[in-house]
């Protein structure tokens, strides 16, 4: 019996063994079949699966993460001001201020940040502290007379630019949404498509005083979208910006006046229903030494008005709007930079003429010349600058007239004259000490006779500026 086990066993075994050989030798078979049909041979590597290759890294960008800043003030002493009752020099930083008043004085503090999401998008965040030398609130409970201060008095920062930019939407041209510089002297972006080279950054010393336009309040930053771009993006001598805004910088203040019941005729002048357009042409001549720039603005910022037939003999103010022409030009060079710009501007109905009982177009005109250079290498130079500023070219000095705009200050009855020269010493790079002079002249568009004349006056300052940048 045990036999007869041990033969059946061995049979069985026998038996799978073989039937095992021969599926293996008949799936090899069908397998070389295959493969010679496809075309693989006996040489053919083993391994024929193919992975797909990882992308290639960009070993060579690194997303920018920046915090940045500058700051820059004074140790100044007011050598004479207009009386504290006069309306002149409403633009300036030392309006009311009392002659002979003294003291250290921040005029801008900067806190920014740059955070690149990809190579492609990137933000911008910039919080703001300008204060002037006379701006206190009004109460803690009835307002505060410029948002970067606190109810108490004290520097607050306030959001200046926040926006997005997406670079190359097509070549050479940089696509921007939400609050940002305007390209009527600011703008200033380096490592964009967009313009290094317009007035404020070419004067090079806002630390001392703003470009004539901004000195009489052209919107240097706004709420909107924008185009800036290059004609020829391998050398970037020739560009464009194109922008479309709210007209209302960084205010909140609706469509609306709120002091007012709601109505179609009752709308905020620089707000709601109106946009500005900005535009600007730049380019860079004679191996990049002559800057030239254009640019014009344009806003329509109030519609029809009811008002009293005393103020106005028709009844009716009507549509507001006011447009700006600019142009540019500096020659840039060791040991000597010039340059000037020079703009109209027309305020439509921009004021009233009291006398006749009309509202009238105001027609501005501004002046400004600079030169700057070395002294010696890297350490020390100097500045120098000239503005002339007429607020209405066509008032009649023997009228009585009111404001009906709120763009800026705007008082169409001073003449001004600008002057400003000084020092540069720069220690190390970043770092400036600007021992410097400021004067603003006054003088009346109105005849002596005239109600609201006032005589001649001048703000006249001495000032050690300091100026220091972080991160950049």
């Amino acid at each position: 019996m045990k036999k007869v086990f041990t033969k059946l066993f061995s049979i069985t075994l026998l038996s799978g063994i073989l039937i095992t050989s021969l599926t293996v030798s008949a799936n090899a078979a069908v397998m070389k079949a295959d493969s010679v049909a496809q075309g693989i041979t006996d040489k053919t590597p083993a391994t024929v699966t193919k992975t797909k290759q990882a992308d290639p890294v960009d070993t060579a960008w690194h997303p920018q993460r920046r915090v940045w800043g500058y700051a820059f003030g004074d140790a100044y002493y007011d050598q004479h001001s207009p009386a504290l009752t006069s309306t002149m020099g409403k633009e300036n930083n030392y309006y009311q201020t009392p002659t002979n008043r003294n003291a250290f004085q921040f005029r801008r503090l900067y806190l920014g940040y740059d955070y690149e999401i990809t190579k492609k998008f990137k933000a911008e965040v910039l919080l703001a502290s300008e204060p002037n030398e006379n701006t206190t609130p009004v109460s803690s409970t009835v307002g505060v007379q410029n948002g970067d201060n606190l109810a108490d008095g004290r520097m607050s920062f306030y959001i200046k630019n926040f926006n997005l930019r997406v670079r190359d939407v097509w070549t050479g041209t940089d696509f921007v949404i939400g609050e940002m510089s305007t390209p009527g002297f600011a703008l200033n972006e380096g490592g964009t498509n967009a313009p290094v080279s317009l007035s404020e950054a070419t004067w090079g010393y806002r630390s001392i005083e703003r470009t004539i336009t901004d000195f009489h309040k052209n919107n240097s930053y706004d709420v909107g979208v924008a185009l800036q771009g290059t004609f020829d993006p391998a050398t970037k001598n020739f560009g464009y910006v194109a922008m479309i805004g709210d007209n209302t910088t960084s205010t909140l203040t609706t469509a609306y006046n709120p002091n007012n019941p709601l109505s179609a005729t009752n709308p905020n002048p620089n707000t709601g229903f109106f946009k500005i357009f900005y535009g600007d042409l730049w380019g860079k001549f004679l191996d990049q030494h002559l800057y030239v720039d254009l640019y014009a603005d344009y806003a329509k910022t109030q519609s029809n008005t009811p008002v009293a037939a005393t103020v106005i003999s028709t009844g009716t103010l009507g549509t507001q709007e006011h447009n700006m022409f600019k142009i540019f030009v500096a020659y840039n060079s060791t040991p000597l930079s010039v340059g000037v710009e020079a703009y109209t501007q027309k305020i439509g109905l921009g004021v009233t003429n009291k006398t006749t009982l009309t509202a009238e177009d105001a027609t501005v005109h501004g002046i400004s010349v600079w030169a700057k250079g070395a002294i010696t290498k890297g350490k020390l130079g100097w500045f120098a600058r000239y503005d002339g500023y007429n607020p209405d070219t066509k008032i009649n000095g023997a009228d009585a007239y009111s404001v009906n705009t709120n763009y800026g200050s705007y008082d169409p009855t001073v003449k001004q004259t600008f002057v400003t020269a000084g020092l540069d010493f720069t220690p190390i790079k970043n770092v400036h000490f600007m021992p410097n002079i400021w004067l603003d002249d006054y003088k009346e568009n109105l005849n002596s006779a005239t109600a609201g004349y006032q005589a001649p006056d001048h703000t006249l300052v001495y000032r050690m500026t300091f100026f220091y940048t972080f991160g950049k």
